[in-house]
Formats: C-alpha cells, sequence, structure tokens
C-alpha cells in the first residue's frame, strides 16, 4: 500500500472537547493536516518524547515500554494510522526484532503510537483514504506560535523573560523534580530562545 508519511506540527487544546489537546498531524507534500484529539497524559507524553533534553526523575509509562523494548532486543519500525471509524482514529505500531528480523504489529491508540514513535524517532504514515477521510488543508504562518503545546501555565512568557538564565534553570530543575512538565517545556523553550540568540 502507498503510504504517506506525516510530521508532528504541534499540539494545541482541542477547541472541540474540554480537557483535551489536539495532536496536529501533517503530510508534507501536500501540506495536508490530520487534526488527532488527545488526552492532557498523551500531550505530556509526546511533549517530553519530542524535547529530549528534559528527563522526568521517574519514567512515564511510555518511557517504561521504550525500555522494555530495547531490552527485548526489538525496535519501532513505523507507526500506520490505517483507519477511522467515526472519528476515531486506528494504529498499528510496527516492531522489528534486531536479532532475527521477525515482525510484530500491536494495536494501539493513535495518541499512544505517535508517543512511542517520538521516542524511537520512528516515522509516521497513513493511508490516502484516511487523508480524505479527516484531512484539512490549514495555512499556519508559524506553527511553532500557534501551536505551542500547553502555553496556559504557571509561568507566562512575559514573566520568564524577565528571569535571569541562573534563575531560570534553577526554575526548570524545581519544574521537573515536582513532575510539573507543563511548565518545564515552557521555561525550556525560554532557555533555547535565548542561547540561539547568544549563537
Amino acid at each position: 500500500m502507498d503510504y504517506k508519511q506525516l510530521i508532528i506540527r504541534g499540539i494545541s487544546y482541542s477547541q472541540t472537547q474540554s480537557g483535551a489537546y489536539a495532536l496536529l498531524l501533517e503530510h508534507e507534500e501536500t501540506h495536508i493536516k490530520l487534526p488527532v484529539v488527545i488526552g492532557n497524559f498523551e500531550a505530556q507524553s509526546i511533549s517530553l518524547g519530542l524535547e529530549k533534553d528534559i528527563h522526568p526523575p521517574r519514567p512515564l509509562t511510555h518511557d517504561l515500554f521504550t525500555k522494555f523494548i530495547v531490552s527485548a532486543n526489538y525496535e519501532l519500525v513505523s507507526v500506520i494510522i490505517y483507519q477511522i471509524v467515526d472519528g476515531v482514529f486506528f494504529s498499528n505500531i510496527n516492531f522489528k526484532n534486531k536479532a532475527n528480523e521477525e515482525e510484530l504489529i500491536l494495536d494501539a491508540r493513535t495518541s499512544d503510537a505517535v508517543a512511542m514513535a517520538v521516542r524511537f524517532d520512528a516515522p509516521i504514515f497513513t493511508t490516502q483514504q484516511v487523508l480524505n477521510e479527516a484531512g484539512i488543508l490549514l495555512e499556519l504562518e508559524d506553527v511553532s506560535k500557534e501551536e505551542q503545546p500547553f502555553s496556559e501555565t504557571v509561568q507566562s512568557e512575559d514573566n520568564l523573560k524577565a528571569v535571569s538564565m541562573e534563575e531560570l534553570q534553577k526554575l526548570l530543575d524545581e519544574a521537573v523534580k515536582e513532575e510539573d512538565f507543563d511548565t518545564a517545556l515552557e521555561i525550556q523553550e525560554e532557555i533555547k530562545r535565548r542561547k540561539k540568540k547568544i549563537d
């Protein structure tokens, strides 16, 4: 089957479901976006998987499963979003045994599948049919600003700009220690912005 590769464009608060988030995937060639409604925990886990330099003090469920996969000598090869029924996406996670090349396919919720894919830097694919049924064409001028995950945190962007780098690092360490990953991601973004200016 001719699968279409997707990239993650961002995570934002869902406009349709209270307390939920929208994971925005995009087909790079056509720029068709695939919005997937996910829960708070999954949104947090995907964001942490993308932010490679933030490590929670205790492993999250997806981190634990990642360690299990590696220990069992498997690798995550790809994620396939193969169907949508009544607004619900269905996905498979494709694994391969490193020793004997044996393949293993597991059914998974799309949010869990993506959370695992980002930890293995594995590609995410879908079918043309799914794109036709659920895809939308959005023109996003600056997704990095519009789709920032967890934008409503304790530390607003304006407040963080007034804090020194040393204090930012202390706040980051404290947020990670308290497992307040929403705030940690916001602080991490501010640190990155300042480091880019220095470079």
